[in-house]
């Protein structure tokens, strides 16, 4: 396990993980080392046994701008097909592992998330924003196709075809409230109130049954590509499964004392 991130800011606290996005001069960028050092700390994180939810936040007055332009694009600009192909897998897998790991991931959003890092408070399960939160997805404005790590698949279907059509083709920056109306936002907070209320959902979700957020986020990646069929019978072998935990014994035994449950997440 790694001890020591270089390319952004890591900190745990009673079990809540915080990534810290620190470029605050180039708005939170992203180098080719920060996308390698998200990726491996999102596979690390399971393993951990320190974290039972992930906020991933920004310095200064962006959340993400994206990948940096000289640092990356331009570097791109020299690159060999197999290279360019490394690296956008790469960039990819820092969203699958988004998806794969079975800690809930917060994106806390204050402001511009542009780019990649649209895509990744995209992947998070719950988006935090404050009224001047703006979301871009500007591959388009490169030169590049919209569906970029992942987000044809993602924003789809948490906004609907003909949103997702719109952000991802025209690339257009969509501010807070319409990002509220369309579905991409999670929680709206007040700018005074933000990381009051960041905390608290990651303390909900921190103090909670950790397997039966885990199983809810798994099911809900798996059966975006199943038949109901399928979903329905994943479901059930879930539920028998996590029936002979200890947090489910806990809750019959809870309700019967009166007293709230105490999960371990066993």
């Amino acid at each position: 396990l790694t001890d020591k991130w270089e390319h952004f800011r890591v900190s745990v606290s009673d079990v809540i993980g915080t990534v810290t996005l620190d470029r605050p001069g180039k708005l939170n960028a992203l180098t080719f080392e920060a996308y390698a050092d998200l990726r491996d700390l999102l596979a690390e994180l399971p393993h951990r046994g320190d974290t039972r939810v992930l906020v991933i936040r920004g310095n200064g007055r962006a959340f993400c701008s994206g990948g940096d332009v000289n640092e990356i694009i331009g570097a791109t600009l020299a690159m060999s097909p197999d290279e360019l192909l490394a690296f956008t897998r790469m960039s990819g897998e820092v969203i699958r592992e988004m998806r794969d790991c079975p800690v809930p991931i917060i994106a806390a959003v204050h402001g511009m998330a542009a780019g990649a890092g649209a895509v990744i408070a995209l992947a998070a399960d719950f988006r935090v924003c404050t009224p001047a939160a703006r979301f871009a997805f500007l591959f388009t404005k490169v030169g590049l196709s919209g569906g970029d790590m992942g987000a044809a698949y993602l924003l789809p279907r948490l906004v609907g075809l003909g949103h997702a059509t719109r952000l991802l083709m025209l690339g257009d920056t969509v501010n807070a409230e319409e990002a509220e109306r369309i579905g991409l936002v999670s929680l709206l907070a007040g700018k005074d109130t933000f990381d009051d209320e960041v905390g608290a959902l990651a303390g909900r979700l921190a103090s909670g049954p950790v397997q039966a957020f885990a199983q809810t986020k798994a099911l809900l990646t798996r059966e975006q590509d199943m038949s109901l069929s399928a979903a329905i019978e994943l479901e059930a072998m879930t539920q028998a499964l996590l029936m002979k935990g200890e947090d489910y014994a806990e809750f019959h035994a809870a309700f019967n004392a009166g007293r709230p449950p105490q999960w371990t997440g066993r």
